[in-house]
């Protein structure tokens, strides 16, 4: 695949550690070049050439934090996102459940404030509006912004910056509650992004960050969560050392099992007025020491397993199309891409790939170009495997669809280890 003259001009190389702000950054993984996850191209564009940017990570020997090398325009990310959070069941009952928790936990009144870094369709703060709190999100998603706004979530198209945050509090004082759930590993400028949220707390307020956990990457092998998306890579010591460093503390932390693996990190001002947890932090880090996440040897072992679940998998489906078999994709989330393109498969292996989003439905994936149908082709045009793509929800598409075991259709998981199911 080509790339355009212009894909230099969009993306730049990390000039220091976002964490410690050191330069000392040894590359660790290289998934090669591909084309931003999300970039689904019209049946038009298939032919056009792509902007393939270098995934790599690289560790900083100072503190010890995981963060890719390269750095693609926001803009182009971003700017016309198709990812639409409310079209996973999953995801909903998760958010709704996490404004249970954080209601309860630090029993703010009705009417409180919170506002949502990168709030998508407003799927965290639709639970919250319901329990009476007041909601404001902040989101770059054009289109998305202005779908929330239109379904009674108040959003802000932008890119939330310490500026952004005295316009809100200005309008509508401060927040009890911040919460960047996934959207903060997404960001390149963490300091003014927590300079802003500095801003936009109350004195007791507290900042909710839900990260994918570095350990969970390492330990089972999730590679496909790394793409142009995702520039960080947080440990607990990494987002402590972080926050430490702007002014702010961590007080607790809890490992919850999105994207196969995350962390909720509770944080407020130094010196605020909650306890620090501080056994949980302490057992989090320990744990991380002990697995060496900071060692490049770490990595290179990681890197093996890759190699190793790349040749199984491609071993499989190749086999089973050599077969006769015909092999479709289920989910066409960003990581499927990585896996996709990382692993060279495209519609000769895998006929067409189903997703429930209609903002995907007509288009290809990016680098690969794999058709993304409705979930009605299974039916139609029924395959013999089902390669689950989106496979941190594996379980409820497999008991949505077992009415096809009695046509014979088998599924396939593919990470950590491909496995048929």
């Amino acid at each position: 695949m080509k790339k355009t003259p212009s894909a230099q001009s969009l993306s730049k190389k990390i000039s220091s550690c976002r964490v410690c702000r050191g330069s000392d950054i040894e590359k660790v993984i290289s998934l090669g070049a591909t084309p931003p996850a999300n970039a689904f191209l019209k049946k038009e564009e298939i032919d056009s050439s792509e902007a393939f940017f270098p995934l790599e990570v690289g560790v900083c020997h100072d503190c010890g934090f995981a963060q890719l090398l390269d750095i693609v325009s926001p803009d182009l990310l971003f700017g016309n996102y198709v990812y639409v959070s409310s079209t996973s069941p999953v995801f909903v009952r998760h958010f709704e459940e996490l404004s249970d928790h954080v209601i309860g936990k630090f029993k703010f009144q009705e009417n409180s404030l919170i506002v949502d870094i990168g709030s998508n369709d407003g799927i965290l703060l639709r639970p919250f509006k319901s329990k009476n709190w007041r909601v404001v999100g902040v989101d770059p998603a054009t289109k998305i912004a202005e779908m929330a706004t239109a379904n009674g979530i108040p959003t802000v198209n932008a890119f939330f910056t310490p500026e952004i945050a005295k316009e809100i509090v200005s309008k509508y004082g401060k927040a009890k509650i911040v919460t960047s759930t996934s959207a903060f590993p997404h960001i390149n400028d963490l300091d003014g992004i927590v300079e802003g949220v500095k801003a936009l707390l109350d004195d007791d307020g507290v900042f909710i960050v839900e990260a994918y956990y570095l350990v969970d990457l390492l330990e089972k092998n999730l590679f496909d969560t790394i793409y142009h998306e995702h520039l960080s890579y947080f440990t607990v010591e990494t987002i402590s050392r972080l926050l430490n460093r702007l002014g702010m503390e961590v007080f607790d932390v809890e490992r919850i099992d999105t994207h196969g693996g995350s962390i909720r990190v509770f944080s407020q001002k130094a010196g605020g007025p909650r306890a620090i947890n501080q056994s949980v932090l302490d057992d989090l880090i320990d744990y991380e020491k002990n697995l060496k996440v900071e060692s490049p040897g770490t990595y290179k072992e990681f890197f093996a397993r890759i190699e190793e679940n790349k040749k199984e998998l491609v071993d499989l489906l190749n086999k089973l199309k050599s077969d006769g078999k015909k092999i479709v994709g289920y989910g066409a989330p960003a990581k499927g891409n990585t896996l996709l393109n990382y692993f060279k498969i495209g519609p000769e292996l895998l006929d067409y790939i189903v997703d429930d989003s209609s903002w995907k439905q007509g288009l290809y994936t990016p680098g690969m170009h794999i058709p993304v149908v409705p979930s009605t082709e299974l039916i139609e045009n029924t395959p013999d495997y089902i390669l689950i793509l989106a496979w941190n929800f594996a379980d409820p598409i497999m008991k949505r669809w077992e009415n096809l075991r009695s046509k014979g259709v088998r599924f396939i998981i593919p990470v950590p280890k491909a496995i048929i199911n």
